[in-house]
């Protein structure tokens, strides 16, 4: 079994240089085109969550990682005033892991990373075909963040780690070569691709950038060779 594993921070649906308008449909649009096996997205929109699965024919798991005290619709039409200035303080934010209808899906647990008085961030992690657990991240650049993700995600043997770690070493023993950026696609117990990360051109759609992010990916199996050096 051979899986395509892509990761993206979105951004609220900004374009790398903010504007009024969202393109969060559209991302995600673009993201799910070519019909990856697991897209795992960080900083999507409450509002959003009940759409996003339409958007892109895939299942969708999801953690709220920065709730809001407005109810979702209404948080959304508060932020689409204006995409740019009103973001996550309104809408709240999720992490979001979608994986494609032919594949089973099963969730498992979720845990809290960041420490008291930090921004809050958690980890959720689902299992696909009974087989691969995939942990889907989103974290502040604190080491302690990282250390508590990678021993979360240490509980299953053959497991992957997704997303905006915000971090650029991330490397550890037993587990794949990070991205040389902050996003990253790293796999434990599993044979992985180099990540790869989007050019510029390829998260651009009618002349915008879409998101401060590059999405990240690499394919993973279950081929009993270890991870590459």
């Amino acid at each position: 079994m051979e899986l395509l594993v892509r990761t993206w921070n979105v951004f609220h649906g900004n374009a790398e240089s903010p504007e009024r308008r969202s393109y969060l449909r559209q991302m995600i649009e673009l993201a799910s085109h070519d019909k990856p096996d697991i897209l795992c997205l960080q900083e999507v929109p409450l509002w959003a969550l009940r759409l996003v699965g339409g958007w892109s024919q895939m299942q969708v798991e999801a953690v709220t990682t920065l709730p809001t005290v407005f109810p979702s619709r209404l948080a959304g039409w508060i932020t689409r005033r204006h995409q740019g200035l009103l973001r996550s303080a309104i809408a709240g934010q999720a992490n979001a892991t979608l994986v494609a209808p032919a594949h089973a899906l099963e969730r498992l647990d979720d845990l809290a990373v960041s420490g008291k008085g930090q921004h809050p961030r958690r980890v959720h992690a689902i299992r696909v075909n009974g087989r691969v657990v995939v942990v889907n991240a989103h974290l502040s650049a604190e080491h302690e963040q990282l250390e508590r993700t990678f021993t979360f995600a240490e509980r299953w043997p053959h497991v992957v780690l997704a997303g905006d770690l915000n971090q650029r070493a991330v490397g550890r023993p037993g587990w794949s070569a990070p991205a040389p950026g902050i996003d990253h696609v790293v796999a434990h117990g599993l044979t992985i691709s180099r990540p790869t990360t989007w050019s510029v051109e390829r998260r651009t759609a009618s002349g915008v950038v879409l998101s401060d992010h590059a999405p990240v990916e690499a394919s993973v199996s279950l081929e009993p060779n270890g991870p590459p050096g």
